[in-house]
């Protein structure tokens, strides 16, 4: 170690050594930013960083063994051979470029590590090179263990300056590999250096090409300052200018620089938009491409829309705006391009779901509208006619309860299917909504088009939908309404088609049913007091009466049947004949029957006397799985005892889900509630229905009272169930007694309890009439 000291200190010009320094350390400097830059780059671009690294790191290894040897002080003149000089160099740069390359081919730590070994070896297959170039009268030799210690440590140190840089992170690894391979550069060439012996010979020949000293300094000086400063310089425009262009490249416009009229620059973005290629851009006029007014642009405040040609041929439409920039020293112009493809398909999306519906992509109410008012107009100009369908499913909500939405929405794709398929051109065919579906046929011959397309959807659907073999088919009916015989505007149009619909659902089902003004007039009648029934308890229309019940044992009021009442707006008090029967075809008559057990329990709390309440059940309301928890939560929250609550049914709730039916009747059996059969002797079972459950009362129907008293039979009959009643220990009420023949008949046959309004009209309630009596007393 001293001895490579003292080499360096007793031998060698010390401000040429320094410049050697500086020299190999500007170098390795440029080794390792290129070395950063390779490692950030694509593996296709690497190479050419990989090479201008060798490249820098060789000269700069090169230059600092030339400029260290230069700084030698010897007694003995020396030049040096050109052809061992030039491939000194080579050595160093190929060395150099085989180190870097392997440790990059792998990218781990042990790759680097040979990496740097190779540049160790490197380093002194220059170093011993460039010493074999000395031209001089002196014969060189080699301390050979001294060489091998030299060639040792410098691998060792430059192994160590490529795991520094793998290893470390930011600019620590850049200053750690550059001091790194500095040392190891260093390191072997002044220890090889110490182990060097010159010893004069005389009459050494001359060499035939060789470079002086001095000339050599200065050539060495020049270009391994030159080189490594244009590395530096790469680096930096690299940084800078490439990294610019990145940035363009990675915008998501179109860019192009326009300078006097002609494109002279663009970005990926613009090639990738249009299709067209570098070669075919640069140079061009932008109208060549663009469909715009330059200068318009230019003072617009706001970008333009204008179209793109595509290579292809494609009109591109894009969003264009024009900004002044400084250009590569010149004033020039950027015209910005945004692809507006995807914004207008998107809008188009839009636009298109708002117009049609999710599921069948059917238009639907909305785009139905529209198609309606316009096939009108058109036909109000051309004197022609226009029939709309309206359509509804049969058994689909059933189906889509028992079978579930997934099935229900298969099915209505089906359809939407099916009416795609025997509509014609210019046909609009509409989901309006759940199983609504609605067809418009303009400006066709009336009603002949309209039969013939009616016949094809009959005759589609009997082809698809076999009801009889699947049990997830459904049927179809529909009602057409033809402009302008049967209505003068859409509304009147649709709404007159719907009408239609409703009678052909009332006569069976699966069939279609032209408009007739005279037929449907019930049917809008009908469907008017459908639609204002849904809101009558909403709106309070809905009374209940309280009918006594006259007990012929006790001369007394035993009981109060709650009779329902509907007082409508415009049509005044409707009879419970007109509106229960709607009630249960629409299904409302549920939400009804609730409301009115729940006021007639309230009724009930209040009297003064603990007489009993019935009320009538439907059929429907047996449907509802919660039916007895219904009641009881209706009786727990009024507080009535079960026992005073009469629930009236009829033979019809035990005509569909028997088992079921007297099921829940047993539980309200348990619960104390009481339960009579109403209008007993109309049914086709009556007496498998009494003996399959316990009633507390029987109920003859108000029919054979009102032909007691001019018919033996009726009277006969009204016998007959008394006497059952007796038999079975059941009391038997005799309903609908008006006159006093009547009830002195029933009272002979031996009947328990009457009711009619020869006792008296049903009236609000009896906790009124007490109310009234308190006051009047009072």
């Amino acid at each position: 170690m001293f001895s490579v000291i003292a080499c360096i200190r007793d031998e060698h010009d010390i401000r040429l050594t320094l410049v050697a320094a500086f020299i190999c350390l500007i170098g390795s400097l440029a080794t390792m930013l290129l070395f950063s830059r390779a490692q950030e780059c694509r593996s296709y671009q690497r190479r050419y960083w990989i090479a201008a690294a060798a490249f820098a790191s060789g000269v700069g290894i090169w230059a600092t063994h030339f400029i260290a040897v230069l700084a030698y002080q010897g007694s003995i003149p020396i030049s040096y051979g050109l052809s061992l000089t030039v491939l000194s160099v080579v050595f160093s740069i190929l060395g150099s470029w085989l180190a870097i390359a392997v440790a990059f081919e792998w990218d781990n730590i042990i790759s680097f590590a040979f990496g740097g070994v190779f540049m160790g070896l490197g380093i002194a297959a220059m170093h011993f090179t460039g010493m074999q170039a000395i031209e001089a009268s002196v014969a060189l030799s080699y301390d050979m263990q001294r060489v091998a210690i030299a060639i040792f440590i410098g691998a060792c140190i430059a192994s160590l300056a490529f795991i520094a840089f793998r290893g470390l992170r930011r600019i620590r690894r850049i200053v750690a590999g550059t001091l790194l391979l500095v040392l190891a550069i260093c390191t072997l060439h002044f220890t090889a250096m110490s182990g060097v012996k010159l010893t004069p010979v005389a009459d050494m020949p001359a060499a035939v090409l060789s470079i002086d000293r001095s000339i050599l300094a200065s050539i060495v000086m020049a270009a391994a300052t030159g080189l490594i400063l244009l590395a530096l310089g790469a680096i930096f425009v690299d940084r800078h200018l490439t990294d610019l262009r990145g940035f363009a490249n990675a915008s998501l416009e179109g860019l192009l620089v326009l300078r006097d009229g002609q494109i002279i620059d663009a970005n990926e973005r613009f090639f990738s938009i249009s299709g067209w290629s570098a070669q075919q851009v640069i140079g061009a006029e932008p109208e060549a491409f663009l469909t715009l007014d330059l200068d318009a642009c230019a003072e617009a405040a706001v970008p333009l829309e204008t179209t793109l040609s595509g290579r292809d041929g494609k009109a591109i439409p894009v969003e264009t705006v024009i900004r002044s920039i400084t250009y590569r020293g010149h004033e020039c112009s950027v015209l910005v391009l945004r692809d507006l493809t995807e914004r207008r398909q998107a809008q188009q999306m839009i636009e298109h779901l708002a117009h049609h519906d999710i599921l069948t992509d059917l238009p639907n109410r909305s785009l139905f509208d529209q198609r309606i008012h316009q096939a009108l107009q058109m036909a109000n100009r051309k004197r022609g006619e226009v029939a709309v369908f309206c359509l509804d499913l049969d058994r689909f909500k059933a189906i889509n309860d028992v079978f579930g939405h997934a099935e229900g929405d298969r099915l209505l794709c089906k359809v939407a299917g099916i009416l795609r398929r025997v509509a014609e051109e210019g046909d609009t065919v509409a989901r309006l909504g759940g199983d609504e579906f609605a067809i418009i046929q303009p400006m066709r011959q009336q009603p002949e088009a309209a039969t013939r397309l009616a016949e094809r959807i009959l005759a589609e659907f009997a082809a698809e939908m076999d009801t009889a073999r699947d049990p997830t088919a459904v049927g179809v009916s529909f009602g057409i309404a033809i402009y302008p015989r049967d209505g003068a505007s859409a509304e009147q149009l649709y709404t007159n088609a719907d009408t239609a619909l409703y009678r052909a659902k009332r006569e069976g089902r699966g069939n279609a049913c032209f408009f007739d003004a005279e037929m449907d007039k019930a049917a809008r009648l009908r469907r008017q007091l459908e639609n204002d029934l849904r809101q009558a308890i909403l709106r309070k229309q809905l009374y209940l009466d309280y009918q006594p019940i006259y007990d012929v044992g006790s001369d007394s009021v035993s009981g109060y049947e709650a009779l329902l009442r509907w007082r409508h707006p415009d049509r005044g008090v409707i009879e419970p004949e007109t509106f229960i029967p709607i009630a249960e075809e629409s299904g409302s008559i549920v939400a009804i029957g609730e409301w009115v057990l729940e006021q007639a329990c309230q009724e009930a709390v209040r009297w003064r006397e603990p007489a009993s309440v019935a009320v009538n059940l439907s059929p429907l309301e047996f449907m509802i799985p919660t039916l007895y928890d219904q009641i009881e939560r209706i009786l727990w929250k009024t507080g009535l005892n079960p026992r005073r609550l009469e629930l009236e049914i009829t033979e019809a709730a035990l005509m569909r889900e028997r088992t079921a039916v007297i099921a829940t009747l047993q539980r309200l059996h348990r619960l104390g509630v009481r339960v009579v059969m109403d209008d007993f002797g109309t049914g086709f079972s009556s007496l498998s229905n009494l003996r399959a459950f316990p009633f507390d009362k029987i109920k003859v129907d108000r029919s054979f009272t009102g032909a007691l008293e001019h018919d033996p039979a009726a009277r006969s009959i009204v016998r007959a169930i008394i006497g059952l009643g007796h038999s079975l220990n059941m009391p038997v009420v005799t309903e609908g007694v008006e006159t006093e023949l009547q009830r002195r008949i029933v009272i002979e046959e031996g009947c328990a309890q009457l009711q009619g309004i020869f006792f008296g009209k049903p009236d609000v309630g009896p906790s009124q009439l007490f109310a009234d009596m308190d006051r009047a007393a009072g």
